[in-house]
């Protein structure tokens, strides 16, 4: 079997210490807080700094995603080492890191055209991107070919769903994802979003009053959701801020005592997607094991 690297873009929130351990390389997305000055994510600037900063600071950032010719640098580092590549990329639907991953390859197959570079569009976001990234490390490590493992990704594409609330509209106001009348009903009303991850889309699922209404139901529905197939699919809690973490710690002690496979750590949500739905975020993320798909 010829030997291939995974690359992602840093928008699959996987921690860097899971990501050096499975010999993952990523891309950075960047954010700026003056539309000046862009800071690579994770290399120039952490999430619970990134948190801590608009929080404290009352920001609203903006977010930029990686150029064709980091996309290239990353490739050709592997290409000269005789690899081939695979590279797993945020939903299309939610950035244009995909297409500039897409044409980074393109551009390197012309001067490596012995070597294969293999895109995906996982049509995910946060860790269900993670989870599709570490399903392509246990393939690799499985011994699966790379285009094998490209066919099981975009089938497993299909059984990807997150449920995430937040406790702060405010985020997604500015941001247009939500209008203004809206996110101070909520502020008043004490209302909280659950919003679904669906054809590669975020999209409105239900709203319930109160944090620990929202927390159930984000659990609920992802319960309903893998049905009578817990031990078939992999689930990750992720958080915001870290004021979120005894929150998303205990949903995740919760779903464990009840038999589904959640991983250990509680996951950070990147300045990718933060910088959107804002610093409050908990959400479960869940994927389908690639024995199963």
């Amino acid at each position: 079997m010829r030997k291939y690297k995974i690359i992602a873009d840093s928008s699959c929130d996987i921690p860097v210490s899971i990501m050096n351990e499975n010999d993952i390389s990523y891309v950075p997305f960047h954010v700026s807080f003056d539309q000046e000055t862009y800071l690579e994510e994770l290399r120039d600037i952490t999430p619970d700094a990134f948190y801590h900063k608009i929080t404290t600071e009352k920001l609203f950032p903006k977010t930029s995603l990686p150029s064709v010719q980091s996309y290239m640098d990353a490739m050709e580092t592997a290409l000269k080492e005789g690899s081939d590549v695979l590279c797993l990329c945020l939903s299309s639907k939610f950035s244009g890191s995909y297409q500039c991953a897409v044409n980074a390859g393109n551009i390197l197959t012309e001067s490596y055209p012995e070597n294969t570079i293999r895109v995906v569009d996982t049509t995910c976001a946060t860790a269900c991107e993670g989870m599709m990234v570490l399903e392509a490390c246990r393939m690799r490590d499985a011994g699966v070919e790379l285009d094998a493992v490209v066919d099981k990704l975009r089938k497993m594409a299909e059984f990807a769903c997150l449920y995430v609330t937040v406790d702060s509209l405010e985020h997604l106001q500015k941001g247009g994802r939500i209008g203004k009348a809206s996110a101070m009903a909520g502020a008043i009303l004490n209302i909280k979003p659950i919003i679904a991850m669906k054809d590669g889309e975020l999209q409105p699922e239900s709203k319930v009053r109160g944090s620990k209404k929202a927390l159930k139901s984000i659990m609920d529905f992802s319960k309903e959701k893998i049905g009578s197939e817990k031990e078939q699919y992999r689930l990750v809690v992720v958080r915001g801020e870290k004021s979120r973490h005894a929150a998303a710690a205990e949903l995740a002690d919760t779903l464990r005592t009840e038999g589904y496979d959640v991983a250990d750590e509680i996951w950070t949500v990147g300045i990718t997607i933060g910088a959107h739905i804002g610093p409050t975020p908990v959400a479960v993320c869940m994927l389908k094991k690639y024995e199963f798909v």
